[in-house]
């Protein structure tokens, strides 16, 4: 039987709401070098952007655009949150 690895919960419910559950993994893990900048226009219209960037902060995701933020975005302001 395989294992399932759906996390659910009503902490993780604005991922169904989130404009980047409409689009690839791609779009939002793009290759090394290559732009954000239209994953973070679409972040910057989705109402669940504030969440999504509390849900990559509180789980130190590194990779991606996250709530409107680069790795190195993420990593700045967790330095300047501390």
């Amino acid at each position: 039987m395989p294992i399932n690895t759906t996390v659910t919960g009503p902490e993780l419910a604005w991922q169904e709401k989130a404009l980047c559950a409409q689009t690839g993994p791609e779009f939002f893990f793009p290759d090394p070098g290559s732009s954000t900048r239209d994953a973070k226009r679409l972040c910057g219209v989705c109402e669940e952007r504030v969440a999504c960037l509390q849900y990559a902060l509180a789980n130190d995701e590194r990779f991606g655009v996250w709530g409107g933020l680069s790795e190195k975005e993420r990593l700045s302001l967790r330095r300047t949150e501390h």
